[in-house]
């Protein structure tokens, strides 16, 4: 004898998954390996998620923590999070040829910092210790010119001359943290410079923005994302902050824990900013099989922008 399915509702957050800086990445790693053939070498994982590493690696990536194990010959591409300046002068100094993945919202705070530094200003730095883009941004400027700040407590305790500080932040932040953090670095140097518009990049603000409306109508969230994507670590932080129940972060449907379904009659579903849509239809697909679902997509934007590829794959 068989029962009918429980009844559920998915709101479906968009936009979500994959973002320009991230699809740009990865084509750059696909074109790379058309080119040149493989392998080709990739310092770091080329984004955070395991399933577009573990296809990337299938189509000949090889994956490396440094590029001391990068052999002569064969090109390397520099991760989405960016790299500190001395990882590409050392690849110039081996006669590597290689291709720099970085988001070019995170160059462009390289950038901004840069200059920042040229008018001799100290910089807070608004970001998690160790995220590969703390790096990457760390590494863009000389030592001692950053202090990192994670919390708002950190902000009361910053002991330095206040007329020349400036600040700046990791693109994949949660924006409500963020905005607690400038408020204290604001009221204790009220000449404190920021840029015009916090870098926290386009992709991330609307991703917590569509959060934010299906997480109070949820009784579970579920965010599709790698652990250490600090953009998907956020998502699950806002939609508890938005007082949804419950929100778990899967990588992939195989974990989800069925029984977080139990008294559950509306589920709401998003995905980091690196992880692709076919794991979102996974999950959804995986739920259908158990429940009968009514589904609702939820969009606070459309998204449009592209960021070119290096002239080197395209010419």
């Amino acid at each position: 004898m068989s029962f009918p399915k429980p009844e559920l509702q998915l709101l479906i957050a968009a936009p979500r998954g994959f973002c320009a800086g991230v699809d740009r990445a990865i084509k750059i790693v696909e074109l790379a390996i058309e080119r040149f053939g493989p392998p080709v070498y990739v310092r770091h994982e080329i984004v955070h998620n395991r399933f577009v590493v573990d296809r990337l690696r299938g189509l000949g990536a090889v994956f490396v923590k440094e590029l001391d194990e990068v052999p002569d010959g064969r090109p390397v591409v520099f991760s989405a999070h960016g790299v500190p300046k001395v990882v590409p002068a050392a690849a110039q100094a081996r006669g590597l040829d290689y291709l720099d993945a970085t988001c070019p919202l995170v160059s462009k705070v390289h950038r901004q910092a840069e200059r920042l530094i040229q008018a001799g200003r100290h910089i807070l730095f608004i970001g998690h210790a160790g995220h590969p883009e703390v790096i990457g941004t760390v590494g863009q400027l000389p030592p001692g010119a950053v202090t990192l700040v994670e919390t708002s407590d950190d902000a009361e305790e910053v002991t330095l001359p206040s007329d020349r500080l400036a600040y700046i932040t990791q693109t994949t932040l949660s924006i409500d943290d963020t905005i607690g953090i400038i408020e204290v670095l604001r009221r204790r140097f009220p000449k404190i410079h920021g840029p015009r518009k916090e870098d926290i990049c386009y992709a991330t603000t609307n991703r917590q923005a569509a959060v934010k409306l299906i997480a109070p109508r949820s009784d579970l969230l579920l965010v599709i994302g790698a652990p250490n994507s600090s953009n998907s670590q956020r998502l699950v932080e806002v939609a508890r902050g938005a007082k949804c129940p419950s929100a778990y972060l899967v990588q992939r449907a195989a974990e989800i824990d069925w029984r977080w379904f139990e008294g559950v009659r509306t589920v709401g579903i998003t995905a980091g900013a690196s992880a692709p849509e076919l794991l979102v239809q996974e999950v959804i697909a995986e739920i259908r099989q158990r429940y009968l679902t009514r589904i609702e997509e939820i969009s606070v934007t459309e998204e449009t922008t592209h960021f070119k590829l290096p002239r080197a794959l395209t010419a």
